[in-house]
């Protein structure tokens, strides 16, 4: 039996044991994912004409190809064999991918690569979100994952700085400083890997720091939450088929698009436009991600205090979509009558307070699937929003390069990322929640461990 107060000593207790190091892991996976961003500041004069912008923005998107493939299969596999082995599995494969990619010296090279870094990452993220269902009840799930994708904007923090060093590293050693940034950034996944075979239990069950009580009414607590989900989903093969399902899977498709569009090119779009160093350019490009870090966190908070999701989603959105569309038309030439400095201080306020929208979509979105889905649909579910979702980041990663190539500068692109946020505000408002999504009232008493 536990009171409220022991009920939150265990929520406290199991936080600060499991998000800390999922939150290290996802810095390492996102990092791996975007680098290739400030990689293409040496990259494109190492490699040659070939890497036009259009080749790069293919490449950063092609990831997502791979990832769509076999992110389902992962997220089942993962129910399967339990939490420990599959995301220890996931890390040290693409780890080892990630650094590979100092070995790029071609274009099919560079797509081949980039599409096998997206088969080995499938599944890290949804099965993250699943793990957090295994131990947060709904009603405080959204603080949860928007504290664990914190690790986004912490990534781009300490990685536009971090990455700006590493390209310093030309010349040691006869390697490219392109080519350390991908080998020092892959290598820790792999170490974070091992590390996990250790450290991760599968699920309460086998959480050996949990006493027999509290491992008992995290347990019940789960069960009573899905005995009071008779809307839900159950099974996978009604998932799939649900109109609400491919509703969510079409609004995460839009916030890929406008986030990864962002997020790849940011570092490319602030040095050609402000024409900074490398080093200035990284310290530009983590400003930003600050203000993601306080929207993951205070949109969630406030999410789960109101037991609200959708007006959260589509409010964080247009935040978003404001200060993008903002930004790109101050940099539209001759259009906004204003002195050129002033332009460029104002366009960089719009880059800085966009993304506390753009991310602060994150942490409501994610506690929307588990309202209408539960069982086997839980695991295949989550991980096709995740997957046909993050199809978006295809999208974004090859229209601002093509629209680059095409004569439109950066701006064109913007416009993209914003359109992809004011849609993603539309949808959002359409999806219809259950009547109650209100904690599960649990008894008083809870069964001791035999």
């Amino acid at each position: 039996m536990l009171d409220k107060a022991a009920e939150r000593a265990l929520m406290s207790k199991v936080t600060w044991r499991l998000i800390p190091f999922m939150f290290i892991l996802y810095i390492v996976a996102y990092l791996d994912r975007v680098n290739v961003g400030f990689a293409k500041l040496h990259m494109q004069g190492a490699l040659g004409a070939d890497f036009s912008e259009t080749v790069f923005g293919t490449g950063m998107g092609i990831f997502f190809l791979g990832y769509f493939l076999l992110e389902v299969p992962s997220n089942l596999i993962m129910e399967k064999v339990g939490a420990r082995p599959w995301i220890a599995r996931i890390m040290i494969t693409w780890g080892l991918l990630a650094a590979a990619m100092m070995f790029v010296r071609t274009v099919p090279w560079f797509y081949g690569m980039r599409f096998a870094l997206g088969l080995a990452e499938a599944g890290f993220f949804p099965g993250m979100i699943l793990y957090l269902t295994y131990w947060f009840p709904a009603a405080e799930r959204a603080r949860a994952v928007g504290k664990f994708m914190t690790a986004t904007a912490i990534a781009n923090i300490l990685g536009g700085p971090f990455s700006a060093w590493l390209l310093g590293f030309h010349g040691i050693m006869g390697l490219e400083g392109w080519q350390w940034l991908f080998l020092l950034q892959g290598l820790p996944a792999c170490v974070l890997g091992i590390i996990v075979l250790f450290y991760l239990p599968n699920g309460p069950k086998d959480a050996k720091w949990l006493t027999p009580v509290e491992r008992d009414w995290i347990l019940a607590r789960m069960k009573s939450e899905g005995a009071a989900s008779s809307h839900k989903h159950a099974n996978l093969g009604d998932a799939f088929k649900s109109p609400k399902v491919w509703l969510l899977c079409l609004i995460y498709f839009a916030q890929a698009t406008g986030s990864y569009g962002f997020t790849f090119w940011l570092p490319s779009i602030l040095k050609g436009t402000y024409h900074v160093t490398d080093q200035v350019t990284g310290f530009m490009v983590a400003v930003p991600f600050i203000a993601a870090t306080f929207g993951l966190v205070l949109i969630g908070a406030s999410s789960d205090r109101t037991h609200e999701r959708r007006k959260h989603v589509a409010g964080a959105a247009l935040w978003g979509a404001f200060w993008v569309a903002f930004a790109a038309i101050l940099l539209i030439p001759n259009l906004v009558p204003l002195p050129d400095n002033t332009k460029l201080i104002l366009a960089y306020v719009g880059f800085v307070l966009a993304p506390f929208g753009m991310s602060g979509t994150l942490g409501p979105f994610w506690a929307i699937p588990n309202t209408v889905l539960a069982g086997s649909a839980a695991a295949g579910g989550i991980a096709m929003i995740n997957s046909v979702g993050n199809l978006g980041g295809y999208v974004g990663g090859v229209a601002l390069g093509k629209l680059k190539d095409m004569g439109f500068a950066y701006t064109g692109g913007l416009f993209v990322v914003a359109g992809a946020y004011l849609l993603l505000a539309v949808l959002a408002l359409c999806v219809q929640m259950p009547k109650v999504e209100h904690p599960v009232t649990m008894p008083d008493a809870v069964p001791e461990a035999a």
